[in-house]
């Protein structure tokens, strides 16, 4: 029987702070001034921690892949640039974030595994509430932390711990498919925060259309059934269980709609319709899963939004897995 091959996916840690090396010389006199730091060395120690604990649990899922009989590599997440094919498995070593940059090069062949490399402590969130905010990664699609992490592989494995099936956004740009599917959401809008969006979007389907709406905004967010619990949740959406094939849109911050287009603002794309959007500014832009991945788009833009894309097979946690068997 063939080895089966893994791909370690992994958080980088430039994402942590930069800090200055105690001692450190320099090739010029005076030193250049160091950058402004936070003050608190209550903050730089929950900073050097984080980057602590990721380590240790790159480092854990090393040793366990080690030990047993596959062929695995490692990648850091903005290393790749191309799409993982040739694997068994991919298992992420970070957070959220890191499982989502991993799936926007996967398609509906290879499962995924998530390791939350630094989850959030109670204790440390209580102690410190009245000084930061201490919370580390959330990892609502992990399934694994340090801790479990072998249990689950092994798991997962021998098949005794399934994958479940996940919809994304499939996005057209005047009639092109664009190349990476959202497994959350993505935001139309434009580049500027403070400018106002201007587009027009319809719903349509084989057997109806919707009345046309014409928007001046903050931009349109679109998110799947597993983007319903973050920024859309956020903005005042509602969670959708995490097996669903539709889509929930919201115009965000609408300017004076009109009566008619209101009970519109926010609702469901159904899975046989797709949602076609008219831009009519001169920039703007579509942003996926975040700002990591961004398309240009200007006036007269058509785009055409819907859940006809790939699957996405990801090992859930335990707690999400009661809501797709609801």
């Amino acid at each position: 029987m063939a080895r089966r091959r893994v791909l370690l996916f992994l958080k980088p840690f430039d994402v942590y702070p930069p800090r200055p090396l105690a001692g450190a010389s320099f090739p010029t006199f005076p030193p250049p001034a160091p950058p402004p730091r936070a003050a608190n060395p209550k903050i730089l120690s929950y900073l050097d921690d984080r980057c602590r604990v990721h380590k240790d649990t790159i480092n854990l899922c090393k040793s366990v892949l080690e030990r047993k009989p596959l062929d695995w590599i490692s990648v850091q997440r903005n290393h790749l640039s191309n799409p993982i094919r040739d694997v068994d498995l991919v298992i992420t070593v970070g957070g959220d974030g890191t499982l989502l940059r991993a799936s926007h090069f996967l398609d509906s062949s290879i499962p995924i595994l998530g390791v939350n490399s630094d989850p959030t402590c109670s204790d440390e969130v209580d102690e410190l509430t009245d000084e930061f905010d201490a919370r580390r990664s959330t990892g609502y699609l992990c399934a694994a932390t340090a801790r479990n992490f072998e249990q689950i592989l092994d798991a997962t494995l021998a098949g005794s711990k399934h994958h479940s099936e996940l919809s994304r956004i499939s996005v057209k740009l005047n009639g092109t498919q664009l190349p990476t599917y959202a497994l959350n959401d993505i935001l139309v809008s434009h580049p500027c925060p403070a400018s106002v969006s201007r587009f027009s979007l319809r719903k349509r389907s084989s057997r109806e259309t919707s009345h046309l709406i014409n928007s001046r905004s903050s931009g349109l967010r679109v998110s799947t059934a597993t983007g319903s619990t973050a920024a859309m949740l956020s903005a005042g959406g509602f969670i959708m269980p995490i097996s669903s094939r539709e889509l929930q849109y919201m115009i965000r911050e609408p300017i004076s709609p009109t009566d008619a287009d209101k009970s519109l603002l926010h609702g469901l794309v159904k899975q046989e319709q797709h949602m076609l959007v008219v831009w009519y500014n001169q920039e703007g832009a579509v942003y996926i899963d975040g700002s990591h991945v961004t398309h240009s788009i200007q006036h007269g833009d058509t785009l055409e939004i819907s859940s006809d894309a790939p699957i996405l097979k990801v090992v859930l946690p335990e707690y999400l897995l009661t809501q797709v068997s609801l």
